[in-house]
């Protein structure tokens, strides 16, 4: 102690050049030069400062702590650890030096002195690991689907066509060279994350990034966007991309906003939709825009996204005929069949969003009704999966594209007289929720446009499959729609009905000049007047001659044009 107050007495008569004690090394060197003594020092293996500064007092081997030598003793044998900095209250009831050269240390040195040496701490303190969460709080706050959205091109999935290695948008996108483009794809298929991912990706100082919903945006919105776009370009050069999703939203007039600041590149424009775009879009605005078309996701990409959110809430898979291992009483591990993990990437009909929600709402399940057994724990099973999702997860639009396309498929598989093909795309509409008697309409319409005089029973057959559809309804009338299909599918196909009517038409379509007139002896003569005017005058009554008859029937201008 009589050392210190010797030192600290020498330091404030002594001035800068009087010497010091380092206070890791405990080496006295002169006052102007601790600075750089203690950037030197503290570069060195944190043990070998330890045995440094005991050998230097003198202790040997004795073990550091708070009263050793190793540690900085303050005046009076009040005694703070080595990074402790005293206030000016402190500094004058221990007798320190105001302008110690040891406080002089800057804030962040200060910092890389706590940060291990070597792989060990300066001051030998225990690293406080950061707490861990747990499942129930990993699932809280946004769904799963949006938690695990990806935000780079390499975690993006399922999509390689459009953005894989040597498609023609990614080095686009690399490039933070954006155009103009409209999005089409079935929900959950990516077309969201895509647009966050190149916002997330473009250059802040060039570009600047907005999105707008057309779900509850209006003109105004994108007026004012736009608006702010010109500024942006005018005063600093900036582009401006706009995404705006489920764009089909957006009437036709709306629609029409977009049309002069996409060709002068005033914006950027990035649509999003799940409908048609020949239909939902403005033809103009397509002009401008390229479409790129997103597929459903394939059930190995769909594997490979739900095996990725598993690992990020720390769930373990457990493979066919595997065990789960036992826990400790604090935390009970949540395990996950492979075989549900498979189930569900199959279920979920290529819909990412449906895949995460449902794996999310899986867990929650589970978490709430704990585990059968502490050295089991909790397993999610491939009956949990099912029920989570209720029923396997069918995309169908009523009024969209895929009403479309599911009653070509159903007319070209029976055409065909695929039974098999026939009854599934009859079973996709019925399970989509499908207007039973729709169907049963266009089965109507197939029984003459393709069977015809092949089957003339294949008529009333549909008719009375319509009835029955009309009397009971669905689900009941589903069998009865199954019945008909497989008939009309096995049926011989015969068009000559259709074709023959489709060249009548399209000569009375051709025909140059006005129609000819009705032959007068194929007039209907009910009066006196039209007897005399020669209407029926020489028509030959088929009934009353015993041999063909040989007679006209078509205008002389039709003559000889045969429809069948």
């Amino acid at each position: 102690m009589e050392h210190m107050a010797e030192e600290s007495g020498a330091s404030q008569c002594g001035g800068a050049g009087s010497p010091v004690k380092c206070p890791v090394c405990a080496q006295k060197v002169p006052a102007s030069e601790i600075n750089t003594h203690l950037d030197t020092c503290l570069q060195k293996p944190s043990g070998a400062m330890a045995k440094k500064r005991r050998l230097s007092s003198g202790e040997g081997e004795a073990a550091d702590g708070p009263h050793s030598p190793g540690w900085p003793q303050g005046v009076g044998g009040a005694s703070f650890p080595l990074f402790h900095k005293p206030n000016a209250m402190e500094r004058v009831s221990q007798g320190t030096p105001s302008k110690a050269p040891f406080f002089s240390i800057s804030s962040a040195k200060r910092t890389d002195i706590m940060q291990n040496i070597n792989g060990a701490s300066v001051c030998d303190a225990p690293k406080q690991e950061p707490e861990r969460k747990n499942l129930a709080e990993k699932l809280e706050g946004k769904p799963l689907a949006d938690k695990m959205r990806p935000c780079t091109l390499e975690d993006y999935m399922g999509q390689n066509k459009v953005v894989g290695e040597n498609s023609l948008l990614r080095p686009l996108l690399q490039a933070n060279d954006i155009p103009s483009f409209i999005l089409w794809g079935p929900p959950g298929c990516g077309k969201t994350t895509l647009a966050h991912i190149i916002a997330k990706n473009t250059n802040k100082n060039n570009t600047r990034f907005v999105t707008l919903s057309a779900t509850s945006s209006g003109t105004s919105d994108v007026r004012e966007v736009i608006k702010q776009a010109q500024n942006e370009r005018k005063l600093f050069k900036r582009k401006t991309i706009l995404f705006v999703d489920e764009i089909h939203r957006f009437n036709k007039t709306q629609q029409d906003t977009f049309l002069p600041h996409v060709e002068c590149g005033t914006i950027t424009l990035i649509g999003a939709t799940t409908e048609n775009p020949s239909f939902q879009v403005n033809t103009a605005l397509l002009s401008r825009c390229r479409v790129i078309v997103l597929e459903k996701i394939s059930v190995e990409a769909m594997e490979m996204i739900l095996r990725r959110a598993v690992h990020s809430l720390g769930i373990q898979v457990l493979q066919e005929n595997e065990q789960a291992e036992g826990s400790d009483a604090s935390e009970c591990q949540m395990y996950i069949e492979d075989k549900a993990l498979r189930t569900l990437a199959h279920l979920c009909d290529g819909d990412a969003r449906t895949g995460l929600n449902g794996l999310q709402l899986s867990v929650q399940s589970r978490l709430a009704s704990g585990p059968d057994s502490q050295a089991q724990g909790m397993i999610i099973k491939e009956e949990h999966i099912k029920e989570g999702l209720q029923r396997s997860h069918i995309l169908y639009d009523r009024a969209g594209e895929e009403h479309y396309n599911c009653i070509s498929a159903l007319h070209k598989s029976m055409r065909g007289s695929d039974q098999n093909a026939s009854l599934y795309w009859l079973g996709r509409m019925l399970e989509g929720g499908e207007d039973p008697l729709y169907v049963a309409r266009r089965l109507v319409r197939f029984a003459s446009e393709d069977i015809g005089l092949a089957d003339p029973l294949a008529l009333p057959q549909a008719v009375s499959a319509y009835q029955a559809c009309h009397f009971i309804g669905m689900p009941e009338c589903d069998v009865i729609l199954a019945q008909c299909v497989m008939y009309l599918a096995q049926a011989p196909k015969s068009v000559a009905a259709y074709s023959a009517y489709s060249k009548v038409k399209e000569h009375l379509k051709n025909f140059k000049g006005p129609l000819p007139p009705v032959p007068l002896h194929l007039r209907n003569a009910p009066t006196k007047l039209m007897k005399n005017l020669g209407y029926g005058k020489g028509y030959k009554y088929n009934p009353m001659f015993s041999k063909p008859v040989s007679q006209d029937y078509l205008p002389p201008e039709v003559k000889g044009i045969t429809f069948l």
